[in-house]
């Protein structure tokens, strides 16, 4: 896997993943940005975020969970001295569909933290206290 990040101009860069797609990164103004795009540990936690959700969807959709939605809400707390590493991240999960079984979602969560998703392990293992929870919705 590789990745490139180009500075265009202030705090400004755009990130090109290896299988060619690109994302504006951008700090605020009183660092030098001009506030056009998700500040680098924003990135991380979007990228966590979606790396939990596709495990968990898969699992559902392995398991034939009619899903119809899946929200992933990520909440971080940081260190106040620098490095202001993350400290605690807590993943939040509403998943919709219909008749969805507790016991499939909790399942799902629970695989996705415990042995599929790199991300949120990778993280877990460098001292960050990562939790999931999750609510299910009747589509």
């Amino acid at each position: 896997m590789k990745a490139s990040v180009k500075w265009t101009d202030g705090r400004q860069f755009v990130a090109e993943s290896g299988s060619g797609h690109s994302v504006v990164i951008d700090g605020p103004p009183d660092h030098g940005g001009r506030n056009t795009g998700p500040r680098p540990m924003e990135m991380l936690l979007m990228g966590l975020g979606a790396c939990t959700s596709f495990d968990v969807l898969e699992i559902l959709e392995k398991s034939r969970a009619p899903v119809t939605d899946c929200v992933a809400k990520i909440e971080a707390e940081r260190a106040d001295t620098v490095p202001s590493v993350f400290t605690r991240i807590h993943v939040h999960f509403t998943v919709t569909g219909r008749n969805l079984k507790e016991a499939q979602v909790k399942r799902a969560v629970a695989l996705s933290a415990e042995k599929y998703c790199s991300a949120s392990i990778m993280l877990a293992k460098g001292g960050v206290d990562v939790s999931h929870s999750f609510a299910i919705v009747e589509a």
